[in-house]
């Protein structure tokens, strides 16, 4: 038995992060025992746990996913905490000591001041700081910040491991500066702030002539050196530092960096103070921004256009870092790129943005490298090297925000593992302090509907608490600013457009996915009052144009990106948008009605749950006729209603019934866009078409997932065809290739190919609902889950005889549902082995056609056959066109019916006895059918990869 995952506000040990409580979380492991009997938590200022702060005793109501520290925090104070644990096996734990430290307080007084150089703004500033330490020290710590990016060294080495600090954020609203733990010797040392322009004084946004945030460079910092003798001595900024002029010579988000290593002198000058207060100085929220993984370049090519090009093998984000060894003036220049186009370097889908790095040498052997910008690449353009090009000169640095790895999904499919690898990457090139769209173009800018589309994968694969925190307070910001609306863009940076459906109610859902994946309920405390100002926003709208609960006014973006577009380019897709605007209303009113709830907001509760019944019902007044037909017949409006549960129940066959009729109509392809795909597959499997969703998801063939994986994609695509079969690039003007918008398919893969599912009113997975939903193309799924709760295993193995293997693990302390698809009637065998070592034999309940159980902590394994089979099986219901690309049941079809494999035109998704129907060529005697009839129903294939 042992504690791990010690957690303060869901991060490791922090130190100078906004706290206005401190709470904490733990995980017990390799526990005899299934559940805690009792808990004691302490905490300290020191490590020895002397002198207690707080000692909440033995007792059974601590819970290890959220326990509240009651003790008032101190500014710039180390607190240290344990845990102890007692199991229903009658084991005791205690974990070793976690910690966290605090900022300096709120309104608390700088004792240095905002500095800037004395010349032109135009040229980057180093400022510098002579420190002399004249006896032992015990500590020491540093308060700054640098805007707009900035690097900090201690006699010429960097301070941390962070990069892009402050990040970007709201930047007139709150300006989040840093705590650094500094060690220093007795001496004289030199303390520097290398700054460039970065988001905050550089261009950003989609307009070009976008104003800055600030015109100036500015640095503020604040260093406490605590001796051993007792004495506490702060220097803070002021006129006493110097300034230099930098080696970096330019810098932008977009178009990159130029980098003189012979640097501009060693000339001190002046400094001034900046025109900036520290009023809106505030502890940081954003998690470190830090080199997660380095590459080696995967291969040297040289193009037909005479080009030296770097293959990184992966798009990544990042930089790339090189040794070099050039004579003094020779510039070396780095350009960056996403895709090759007739073998060549390619980058014209970056638009406007540069993308480029160049390094001039100072004539002595070094390490070359960006320090202010990122790019989004795969490939690298070198020019002006004199000599070979080596790569093993050159690594490629991935930069991403820190969050801990959570989920891990194995299938028996190369290429679904391949496309689970793309989601994974382009969420880790995206999530650069905020949930950009996109870290290549001229763009890279925080999209409220990608990253509202993407919160549930993207909580799967990583604990994303604090990223979301952070991004949720620069959201509630900006959105006082627009009068309770939710702008598109967050931080806004100017673009100052908002209210639009699926983009705003980011202020909503993200809350509210985070809270259930984590269980943490400060975040709904912190964002519930802008939940409530979004929900209020539209019901003004919605009142003052005399919308009867429904929302008929503003722009909206529709079903952004739909092939079933047909005005406007097609980018917003054929789905109403106030039919859209409406569920939303609906929803997003709904999920503030059970924040309330978990708050204790009882009036609160009442009152918008009341609201969200009466939107609801006009919803169903609107949008369905008396006979159960919906009114809006796409694809997305179909998967929405089921997502959101905008389905009457005395509907509910006709509208399954004009789903798959939707979804037959287009050859079971999808042509959805942002707001339908992530709900399409599940609404297929909830409507009873799991077959058909895993069709979807199998799909190799454009439009589909598994088209870009078979086209090469390393991370995911922006568009369904953003490469085209040939290999050529489909279009420059909007056209990313990683964009993780489509790849919340990984939410869909979790929650029903795994089948790991989180309960609402037990978040943090207290409890679960464990139910996989095999597919006879897959042989196996295998999915893994670090919850706040512990480590949660669900999959599914199935043999060539139809049997099927299920396993599962349930943490110590946490509950699960264990729903065994078509086991209702199966003789279910319950094994134990090495790793699953349950006793107790089970009971199970039966529902439709699966068999379920409710357990405790534990390793469990089933084997059985389903009833029905999730074998393949073929007969005369099945898709003609599909029978066909199959050899095995094509060679009986064209037996029994030459005609089928002479070009007779069919038309879709219909099946055998539907497209013969259809077609006045299709002759065929009723003997031949018969006969095909049987031989099918006769024929059963093994699952996909076993022959």
């Amino acid at each position: 038995m042992k504690i791990t995952r010690m957690r303060t506000n869901r991060m490791e040990n922090p130190l100078g992060f906004s706290m206005d409580s401190a709470r904490v979380s733990y995980v017990v492991e390799e526990s005899r025992g299934r559940r805690q009997t009792a808990a004691r938590v302490t905490a300290a200022k020191e490590e020895t746990f002397t002198e207690l702060l707080y000692d909440s005793g033995k007792s059974e109501a601590i819970d290890s996913i959220c326990h509240e520290l009651p003790i008032r925090l101190q500014p710039r104070t180390r607190y240290y905490w344990k845990a102890e644990v007692w199991d229903d096996a009658g084991d005791y734990c205690e974990s070793a000591p976690a910690w966290f430290e605090t900022a300096k307080g709120e309104g608390e007084a700088w004792e240095g001041v905002f500095i800037t150089q004395t010349f032109s703004q135009q040229e980057h500033p180093v400022f510098r700081k002579e420190i002399r330490v004249e006896k032992p020290l015990k500590y020491a710590r540093l308060y700054a910040l640098g805007l707009g990016v900035y690097e900090l060294y201690l006699d010429g080495e960097k301070i941390g491991e962070e990069v892009l600090l402050p990040g970007l954020h709201a930047y007139d609203s709150w300006l989040q500066y840093q705590t650094y733990e500094i060690e220093m010797t007795e001496g004289v040392h030199m303390l520097e702030a290398m700054l460039g322009d970065g988001w905050y004084k550089g261009p950003y946004g989609l307009k070009a002539k976008l104003p800055r945030h600030g015109e100036e460079y500015a640095f503020i910092g604040e260093l406490h050196l605590f001796f051993r003798d007792g004495e506490e001595r702060i220097t803070g900024t002021d006129k006493s530092w110097a300034v230099r002029k930098g080696k970096v010579l330019f810098d932008s988000i977009y178009d990159g960096e130029i980098y003189d290593e012979r640097g501009q002198g060693e000339t001190d000058y002046p400094v001034k103070e900046a025109g900036l207060s520290t009023g809106r100085l505030t502890p940081r929220l954003s998690p470190p921004l830090v080199i997660q993984a380095r590459l080696r370049p995967a291969a040297l090519l040289h193009t037909p256009a005479g080009e030296t090009v770097l293959d990184m093998g992966q798009n990544m984000v990042g930089w790339m870092e090189f040794s070099i060894n050039q004579p003094a003036g020779i510039a070396v220049r780095l350009q960056f790129g996403e895709i090759l186009q007739n073998g060549n370097f390619y980058r014209d889908n970056m638009r406007t943005a540069k993308c480029e790095y160049t390094y001039i040498s100072d004539g002595k052997p070094g390490t070359a490298r960006s320090h202010f910008t990122f790019y989004g690449f795969r490939y690298v353009k070198v020019e002006g090297f004199i000599g070979t090009v080596s790569p093993e000169d050159f690594t490629g640095c991935v930069i991403s925000s820190a969050m801990e790895d959570t989920g891990t999904l194995q299938t028996s499919s190369p290429m679904v593992n391949r496309l689970l690898s793309n989601i994974k990457w382009g969420q880790r090139g995206n999530f650069l302090d905020v949930p950009t769209d996109c870290p290549q173009r001229d763009e890279r800018m925080g999209w409220t509907g990608d990253a509202q589309i993407f919160a549930d994968t993207a909580s799967f694969h990583s604990d994303t608490y604090a990223f979301y925190l952070k991004f949720l307070k620069d959201l509630a910001l900006e959105q006082e600013k627009c009068g309770g609306s939710v702008p598109y863009v967050v931080p806004m940076s100017r673009y100052e457009l908002n209210g639009a459906c699926a983009w705003s109610d980011a202020a909503t859902i993200i809350p509210w996915v985070v809270y259930v994946h984590f269980g943490d309920p400060y975040v709904l405390k912190a964002q519930y009052p802008s939940m409530k100002a979004w929900v209020e926003y539209i019901r003004g709208e919605e009142e003052r144009n005399g919308g009867g609960r429904l929302w008929r006014t503003g722009r909206h973006f529709g079903d952004w990106l739909a092939l079933d577009g047909k005005v406007d380019g097609g980018v917003y897709g054929s789905t109403d948008p106030y039919f859209l605007s409406t569920a939303y209303y609906y929803y997003s009113t709904l999920l503030t009605a059970k924040a309330a709830g978990v708050l204790g907001k009882e009036e609160d509760q009442e009152s918008y749950a009341a609201l969200a019944e009466e939107i609801r019902q006009a919803f169903f007044r609107e949008y369905y006729t008396p006979s159960g037909r919906l009114a809006v017949d796409t694809q997305t409006a179909y998967a929405v209603v089921n997502a959101f549960g905008l389905v009457p129940d005395a509907f509910r066959e006709p509208v399954k019934k004009a789903f798959f009729n939707k979804m037959k109509e287009n050859a079971f392809r999808l042509n959805t866009g942002f707001v339908g795909t992530p709900y399409l597959c599940p609404a297929l499997a909830d409507s009873g078409f799991t077959e058909k969703a895993y069709g979807l998801l199998l799909n190799e063939t454009y439009p589909g997932w598994l088209y870009e994986v078979k086209m090469g994609a390393t991370t995911v695509w922006e568009r369904w065809n953003s490469v085209l079969p040939d290999g050529s690039v489909s279009g420059t003007g909007m056209n990313s290739l990683n964009h993780y918008a489509y790849g919340s398919i990984a939410s869909f893969l979790y929650r029903y190919a795994a089948g790991i599912n989180p309960v609402e009113d037990a978040p943090g997975f207290r409890k679960a609902v464990l139910a996989p939903r095999p597919d006879y193309r897959l042989n196996f799924v295998k999915g893994e889950l670090r919850t706040p709760a512990g480590t949660y295993r669900s999959g599914w193995e199935l043999e060539a005889d139809g049997t099927l293997r299920l396993h599962f693990t349930v943490p110590f302390g946490a509950s699960a549902k264990l729903v065994l698809p078509g086991g209702a009637g199966a003789e279910i065998r319950q094994e134990q082995d090495d790793a699953y070592t349950e006793e107790k034999e089970l009971l199970f309940c039966e529902e439709g056609t699966d068999a379920w159980a409710t357990v405790e902590a534990g390793s469990y394994l089933f084997t059985y056959r389903p009833n029905p089979s999730i074998r393949r099986r073929f007969g005369m219901d099945s898709n003609l066109n599909e029978l066909l690309s199959l050899p095995e049941t094509r060679e009986i079809i064209v037996r029994h019916f030459p005609k089928a494999a002479t070009g007779i035109p069919f038309q879709g998704e219909g099946t055998i006895v539907e497209e013969i129907a259809r077609s006045p060529f299709a002759e065929v005697s009723d003997e031949a059918l018969l006969a095909m009839k049987q031989e099918l129903e006769q024929l059963v294939p093994a699952p996909e990869g076993r022959k």
